[in-house]
């Protein structure tokens, strides 16, 4: 633990950087912490409460699934408003908006008598992860004009243990005591995490406007950034790749239990298989991140897209616990390979006042792969059998890197139209 933080603290933290670096250096380090409590709050939220909490107001299975999918239902809505407004207002007043509704949203549980009110909850709550998911990446990318993808491969991995220890938490917290202690923990969480936001220095990706510039309406400038991201081919297609490897992991998580426990592999060996994973993930990020800032984007991008697809293909071709698990751990490296490249990759090609549109355009593309994951293979199953199903998903993966590796080019951030 030691050697890892030592490690984070150098890569950004030189000894003879100048006073404005060093600056930067500690904002960067205080908003992978905020990351961290924030996704640690919100995970602890719903696994593995949730499900429990849901079936104590009478939810049946189906009701379950909605009520666990509206957190990313808004986030498809919200990630691109929040983005767009993040260019336009700055990203800690953003961020904060996210703290006051991961502080709020706790208390909502443990008021809530049904499950349509457990729903509306899950909604709102999804807001605030909404918010922070594409507004602390572009706030990164804006801290960091050089190492962007080591750094935002830290920031990922910040978060990665958040989402990792809240399981674990949650789960003790109802061995020892009743669900409303797991929101209370919840709520300190989130609690530390808007402190933390309140703490962070405003970002200059770029000196301010002139006076003129000033003058010059900020909405239209806005909606210039916004056309450019939307017209902006690369970006798409690199966003259409994440979500494909997001379309795999949502398809994974939601039925890789089920095949296991199927072919006979014990409970405690499902839970390590996600254990590797997340593991793996959280350790390759920044590595991953800083390969890409010195050998490119777009190759590694294909390579993790390419390991992805195939391990998801793999996953029922087994019943052997331990090649289950080397390929979980496969699965989730491959993820890490190339969303450290695809998130620096956006940020390079985004124009500089257009980050956080960029990133919010990718996470509502994001969000939308990963709730129709488990959709499509649920719907696929109940038709053909599981080598079949992980096959297609597999496939779509293949078929993104090969789409992402025909049209995908490495050309200099563009900057939006400037007006006559």
């Amino acid at each position: 633990m030691k050697r890892t933080i030592s490690a984070l603290t150098a890569s950004v933290y030189p000894h003879d950087a100048a006073p404005e670096e060093r600056l930067q250096a500690s904002a960067f380090l205080l908003l992978c912490t905020v990351g961290g409590l924030a996704i640690f709050s919100s995970t602890i939220a719903k696994n593995p409460v949730l499900p429990i909490l849901a079936q104590e107001l009478g939810a049946n299975a189906g009701v379950i699934g909605w009520v666990a999918a509206a957190s990313t239902l808004t986030g498809i809505l919200a990630s691109l408003p929040a983005g767009l407004l993040s260019d336009r207002w700055g990203r800690k007043r953003l961020l904060l908006s996210a703290g006051v509704v991961f502080v709020s949203a706790p208390l909502a549980y443990v008021l809530v008598a049904t499950p349509a009110e457990l729903a509306a909850v899950r909604a709102y709550h999804g807001l605030a992860t909404a918010i922070l998911g594409p507004v602390a990446m572009a706030y990164v990318a804006d801290l960091a004009p050089t190492h962007r993808g080591e750094r935002l491969g830290w920031y990922a991995s910040s978060t990665l243990a958040g989402r990792a220890l809240a399981p674990v938490a949650g789960g003790a917290l109802l061995t020892v005591g009743p669900w409303p202690w797991v929101y209370v923990l919840c709520g300190i969480a989130a609690g530390l995490a808007f402190l933390g936001m309140w703490w962070l220095p405003t970002p200059h990706a770029s000196p301010p406007p002139t006076a003129d510039a000033a003058a010059r309406a900020p909405e239209h400038s806005s909606w210039m950034s916004l056309w450019t991201i939307l017209s902006h081919r690369t970006i798409l297609i690199t966003s259409v790749a994440e979500a494909s490897q997001l379309l795999a992991f949502g398809a994974v998580e939601a039925f890789l239990p089920l095949y296991a426990l199927r072919v006979g592999v014990d409970k405690t060996t499902v839970g390590l298989l996600f254990g590797a994973q997340i593991g793996v993930k959280t350790l390759a990020r920044p590595l991953m991140g800083k390969v890409s800032d010195r050998h490119g984007r777009t190759r590694q991008i294909i390579l993790g897209l390419m390991l992805t697809g195939i391990t998801t293909a793999l996953f029922p071709q087994t019943r052997l616990a331990l090649i289950l698990l080397v390929l979980s751990a496969g699965f989730g490296l491959g993820i890490a390979i190339a969303s450290a490249a695809t998130s620096a990759f956006v940020a390079d090609l985004a124009p500089e006042h257009g980050r956080g549109t960029a990133r919010g355009t990718m996470s509502t593309i994001m969000d939308g792969g990963q709730a129709c994951g488990p959709i499509l293979l649920g719907m696929l199953l109940m038709r053909v059998g599981y080598p079949v199903g992980f096959a297609v998903i597999g496939a779509l993966v293949m078929a993104a890197a090969a789409l992402f590796a025909l049209t995908a080019t490495d050309p200099l951030p563009l900057q939006p139209p400037t007006e006559e």
